[in-house]
């Protein structure tokens, strides 16, 4: 199977590539996720002798920029932002019911816990890693509402588990929601992200994906 990834890059220069990951592709493989970004990272070299090294990770189920950077020298610039937390991250995501407030920061450490019958997850628990969301409400309609997310810490799952945390879990998410609809995928979408590189800025857009589509143009969202 090919994921054409080479067709789905949002930017590239000398040092990284932004890539529009498609949900449903993991990014490091896996005993569950034979398929995953690594395998085709000889797809992305455009001439470069190096692979591009995946900078951070999505979901598998999360859509959205992803990025990779193009040499050893480059992901030592990339991580050294991420770590200091300077890269911005938004999300979109939907949920089904109405916020309280339009907008507003959760704050909720998380720790992660797994049992032999139920594998892994993180919880919101005090003695967790720091972790905080900011979050506004950007559209509802039809019983759903259009969210974006600000990560300002960046744990795993972080998003999904605020979310559930807010009493607004995501559609589609089987573990930190209900179970969800015959067919029903995850609605979370790696919106847009920004790296202080350079003098300029580097900052991407990622295309609405078709399974988020109907639900957000229901909560008033229009592709310009």
């Amino acid at each position: 199977m090919s994921f054409g990834l080479a067709a789905r890059v949002l930017f590239r220069d000398g040092r990284v590539i932004v890539l529009d990951k498609p949900a449903g592709l993991a990014c490091h493989p896996g005993p569950q996720t034979p398929e995953s970004v690594e395998a085709y990272l000889a797809d992305l070299t455009f001439g470069f002798k190096e692979l591009p090294r995946l900078a951070h990770r999505l979901d598998r189920d999360t859509a959205g920029c992803l990025v990779l950077a193009r040499s050893l020298r480059a992901a030592r610039q990339v991580a050294r932002v991420f770590s200091a937390h300077q890269v911005q991250k938004t999300y979109w995501a939907l949920v089904r019911g109405t916020p309280e407030t339009s907008e507003g920061v959760i704050d909720a450490p998380l720790l992660k816990i797994s049992s032999a019958a139920a594998g892994w997850r993180m919880v919101v628990d005090p003695s967790g890693q720091s972790a905080q969301t900011r979050w506004r409400c950007l559209g509802r309609g039809d019983g759903l509402a259009w969210l974006e997310f600000e990560p300002l810490t960046g744990r795993t799952h972080q998003i999904r588990v605020h979310a559930a945390h807010l009493g607004l879990p995501l559609i589609g998410d089987p573990v930190y929601g209900p179970k969800p609809l015959a067919g029903e995928r995850l609605q979370l979408l790696a919106r847009a992200i920004a790296l202080p590189l350079g003098e300029k800025p580097i900052a991407v857009t990622a295309p609405v994906p078709t399974h988020m589509a109907d639900g957000l143009a229901r909560c008033g969202f229009a592709e310009v």
